[in-house]
């Protein structure tokens, strides 16, 4: 069946759950991004990375700047105005010595990872790459890592993660809190927003407004073959006059700045950066309408199967910027965790935080290699297959390879006793079929019962203690 052909079945069968979220989607109709969507769906497992100048504090990235009231960012100062400047200040002493972004491309590609998505720059501004429209950069005098060689990080990683086969992702955040048509310095900064009414200073918001295309555009040339434009601050976005207006009504103040009509131009912006990048995956996070090709539940996994593209970014240790000490998940949860998104349709994109000297800690290297063992067996179950009802059930995870290969992947407890018999159900087994289990030799014996079948498990070492796989070819 083909992959069309096999969404739409999911959707006719999910009528009421699939009207719900198609309300949330738009579908994409150029033939390029369609043709590389597909392809997208094909990966399965990509890695995010947050890096930036904030990781030598070892807090969460950007938002400590930001003066909302939030437990998880809040500052440890009493003055606002010195902490942004000290934090401003860690721009002079970044200096990332180890970095080896040809290290990490192999670990992830070992680990079974197809694609990296890298921040370029998050809220604060600080790019981690070499534009010319702001010396916030790591490419700045000021900033000690500049005289290396390997000083443009973003060129490197790209250039690192395509020389081991993988795409390439640009994170790239839409608000810039560094940038004075953002935060104008005229006025106070009370939470993440424009901090000045964009239709009495038109002059200063188109400046932003091409500051913002500039730098993307600079992405989209200069960087060698993107294939993913993924867009962060949903809250920078076209509003109508109604919207706004509505939004006033809603909150009962008369000019909240975070309602305002942050209108980038995403549409203009698309088709050049397409020009630049044909095909382009673009991913406008949180904001309904065409540009967001892709949806992306953050640090969740959906309870069911989601009829339209979808990745889960999750954070693997600590938080999504590098933290000391950090406890990272067992393989065995990333695993399960994996199986779990692909059998529902969607990708994992798995967030590992390099350190202030430019590693990852040892321990994220060791899941990755854990991760990897499991994927060198079962990677056929994974990559390349697509959602097919029952999606799950209980401890089995379905996927599908077209019409003849069914795979039935079925999620080990620590310390679980393998079962003699493994039911299948809602999953159709013609006569004829055959059975086996991956990373073993042999036909493994199943019989009908009732609606479902039952499979017997004469192994009592399977392959894995994850999680191991069963074959189902139908004729």
């Amino acid at each position: 069946m083909k992959p069309q052909i096999l969404l739409l079945s999911i959707l006719i069968s999910n009528a009421a759950f699939t009207q719900h979220h198609l309300d949330r989607y738009i579908p994409e109709t150029d033939p390029l991004v369609l043709e590389k969507l597909e392809q997208w769906q094909d990966l399965k497992f990509g890695l995010l990375m947050h890096w930036g100048p904030y990781s030598q504090w070892g807090i969460v990235e950007s938002w400590s700047i930001c003066s909302e009231d939030e437990g998880w960012c809040r500052r440890k100062s009493d003055n606002y105005t010195e902490y942004k400047k000290e934090y401003e200040n860690l721009q002079t002493t970044l200096n990332p010595v180890h970095f080896n972004p040809d290290k990490w491309a192999q670990a992830a590609k070992k680990a079974g990872m197809k694609y990296v998505v890298f921040t370029t720059k998050h809220h604060d501004g600080f790019c981690m790459f070499d534009t010319e429209y702001t010396d916030y950069k790591i490419t700045d005098e000021k900033t000690p890592f500049h005289n290396n060689p390997r000083a443009n990080i973003t060129k490197e990683i790209f250039d690192a993660f395509r020389n081991a086969g993988m795409w390439t992702g640009a994170y790239f955040s839409k608000p810039d809190w560094h940038s004075e048509y953002y935060w104008w310095p005229n006025f106070a900064t009370p939470d993440r927003n424009v901090n000045y009414s964009v239709n009495n200073y038109p002059e200063r918001w188109e400046n932003f407004v091409q500051f913002t295309h500039n730098q993307i555009m600079e992405l989209m040339t200069d960087y060698g073959k993107v294939d993913i434009l993924w867009l962060d601050g949903g809250w920078v976005k076209k509003r109508s006059p109604e919207e706004v207006r509505k939004a006033y009504a809603s909150m009962n103040i008369e000019k909240p700045t975070r309602v305002q009509n942050q209108d980038v131009r995403m549409d203009e912006l698309v088709l050049k950066a397409r020009e630049k990048q044909p095909g382009l995956i673009v991913v406008d996070r949180a904001v309904y309408g065409k540009n967001q090709n892709y949806l992306t539940p953050e640090n969740t996994v959906p309870g069911e199967a989601l009829p339209y593209p979808w990745e889960s970014c999750i954070i693997s240790g600590g938080g999504w910027s590098w933290t000391p000490d950090a406890k990272y998940m067992s393989s065995r949860k990333a695993v399960h965790m994996l199986v779990d998104i692909v059998a529902k349709g969607g990708n994992l994109l798995l967030n590992i935080a390099p350190g202030p000297d430019g590693e990852w800690d040892d321990e994220a290297y060791s899941l990755l290699e854990e991760i990897g063992q499991w994927m060198d067996i079962n990677s056929e179950a994974i990559n390349g297959t697509r959602a097919i009802e029952p999606f799950k059930d209980g401890k089995i995870c379905y996927t599908s390879r077209g019409e003849d290969i069914v795979y039935a992947i079925y999620l080990l407890d620590e310390g679980e006793d393998i079962p003699g018999e493994i039911n299948i159900g809602g999953i159709k087994i013609p006569e004829g079929s055959g059975v086996e289990m991956l990373g073993t030799k042999g036909k493994l014996k199943w019989r009908k019962s009732g609606d479902s079948c039952k499979i017997n498990i004469p192994v009592r070492k399977v392959p894995s203690d994850l999680a191991f796989t069963l074959k189902i070819h139908r004729p």
